[in-house]
């Protein structure tokens, strides 16, 4: 489209936040836009001190709705997540959990920070993050089933926040 044309031009005057806005914005309308996405993953990769922890989560959330591979930019962002934990909101955790869990993202040195930080955070989390983070302990647990991961112990809860949830499948869940 002449949208994802003139943002791609225009990538090099992007800051963190436009570029997440952007990638946002396409996912979430389900506008395939390849190109872009593989553009703004190349210059996240080279900015990503910039990002807020918000842009973060939302870039690599955009990501996996998308179903567009970016490694590179995953690997980035695992590596800035872990150093910044704290900084991330329930929602933030909830969004980067689930958006490398639907990637298949296979480090679960991740995933274990992730857990440990929503635990000390679970009160705040709303059934729609508990939805999300059912499906990241599932897939924790089905790929690493003897790692005790900090969020099994409240598999009930989230499993019902699931189950009452209506979910939007990402384009990697629709494709399995």
């Amino acid at each position: 489209g002449t949208i994802a044309g003139a943002a791609l031009n225009r990538i090099g005057d992007f800051n963190p936040q436009a570029m997440a806005n952007t990638v946002w914005a396409f996912a979430t309308a389900g506008v395939a836009a390849e190109t872009l996405f593989e553009a703004i993953a190349r210059a996240a990769v080279n900015r990503i001190g910039d990002f807020e922890p918000q842009a973060m989560a939302n870039t690599v959330w955009a990501f996996a709705t998308a179903g567009v591979a970016a490694e590179a930019l995953f690997g980035t962002i695992a590596g800035a997540a872990v150093n910044r934990i704290g900084y991330f909101s329930p929602q933030d955790l909830a969004n980067t959990a689930w958006a490398f869990a639907c990637v298949g993202w296979n480090e679960r040195g991740l995933f274990t920070v992730l857990g440990s930080a929503m635990l000390g955070r679970f009160s705040e989390l709303n059934d729609t993050q508990k939805s999300q983070l059912y499906l990241v302990t599932v897939y924790v647990q089905t790929e690493w089933p003897h790692l005790e991961f900090p969020l099994s112990a409240h598999l009930q809860s989230l499993r019902a926040a699931y189950t009452g949830q209506e979910s939007t499948p990402s384009r990697f869940q629709r494709e399995v």
